[in-house]
């Protein structure tokens, strides 16, 4: 198999040959057709604090073809199509090949191609992670109600104001930051928009709207913690993706009787918990969701080809901070 990895945090992939895995367990061996890029990869590479031996290969977006089973394996065939954002202790998709647990898989929506289909993933795990399982907001017991979601015009963000506005029923407000942006979180379905670079109690009170029952934060929680604690109703909730660097005043939220958590979407694969098999569950939701065009694929840009160049490109263009909804690119040749 060919691939790209990492041996250092200086962001130059090295292009590798390897022997092809051999799937055992519940193990997929899938040929890749496209991935997407994300903020992730490139902080796993800048995370690399010595020169690695053997490089590190990261990425978890893909979409690819099913070619060889493990023996415990139940939920799919050789043949099948399938979407994935992997598990971030394992070998990524900067890969012609790669090796995945068929519990974190899901059936590629059928209507998309492979590049459309390959972004979805991660944000999509994420975003209804946040949403559903975090904030625990359902449409029987929701719907109506606010949510600001910090950050709408990035990968999560895109899928989130879908989820929240079309699944939920939720009344949604976004962050955004330039005009680019706030017609991209409008297309995505996003009730009104405010600017996360001012002040955001006063521009989400000035719209006239009750406080937010839930905020999604998607965009540097330590700028964003004082404004959420102030803006978030009594007994609402708030759920961040972006790690903290200064400790935070949770009780703030106390009178409130308001609460704060996390969402990360590596938890299940990372720590194998019980309902591991959820995130295939998750995937086969939003495949039928996008074939049924309820939502729509966050692409935005297809780079090209897997090759050093095109990664460094992407990875460029997300670390400006500039990204409109999701990068592709399509597999190694």
């Amino acid at each position: 198999m060919n691939a790209f990895g990492f041996n250092s945090n200086d962001g130059r992939p090295q292009q590798l040959e390897q022997p092809t895995p051999i799937p055992t367990g519940h193990d997929l061996l899938i040929k890749i057709d496209a991935i997407a890029v994300n903020p992730v990869d490139t902080k796993v590479i800048l995370g690399i604090t010595q020169v690695l031996s053997t490089p590190r290969i990261v990425g978890w977006d893909a979409t690819g073809t099913v070619i060889a089973t493990g023996q415990d394996t139940v939920l799919f065939k050789t043949g099948d199509k399938v979407f994935y954002a992997g598990d971030i202790t394992r070998p990524g998709c900067y890969a012609s090949h790669q090796l995945v647990d068929e519990r974190i898989v899901g059936n590629a929506p059928a209507n998309l191609t492979p590049e459309q289909a390959a972004v979805m993933p991660l944000t999509s795990i994420t975003a209804w992670e946040a949403l559903f399982e975090r904030l625990k907001i359902t449409e029987q017991h929701d719907a109506g109600k606010n949510i600001l979601i910090i950050g709408g015009a990035g990968g999560v963000g895109s899928i989130a104001i879908q989820l929240a506005k079309k699944i939920a029923k939720l009344n949604v407000t976004a962050t955004a930051s330039h005009s680019a942006s706030i017609k991209w979180c409008k297309k995505m379905g996003a009730n009104q928009i405010i600017n996360h670079h001012g002040d955001l109690a006063h521009q989400y009170r000035a719209l006239g709207i009750r406080d937010p029952d839930y905020i999604l934060c998607l965009n540097d929680t330590d700028q964003h913690f004082v404004a959420m604690a102030d803006l978030i109703a009594p007994q609402g909730m708030i759920c961040s993706i972006v790690e903290s660097k200064r400790k935070q005043d949770l009780e703030t939220l106390k009178s409130k009787s308001a609460g704060f958590v996390w969402e990360f979407m590596f938890t299940r694969p990372m720590f194998k918990t019980h309902d591991l098999i959820a995130q295939h569950h998750l995937l086969n939701s939003i495949a039928e969701l996008l074939d049924e065009g309820q939502i729509i694929s966050t692409l935005t840009e297809n780079i090209g080809s897997i090759t050093a160049e095109n990664i460094q490109k992407a990875h460029r263009q997300l670390l400006s901070g500039s990204t409109i909804g999701k990068l592709a690119l399509t597999a190694i040749d």
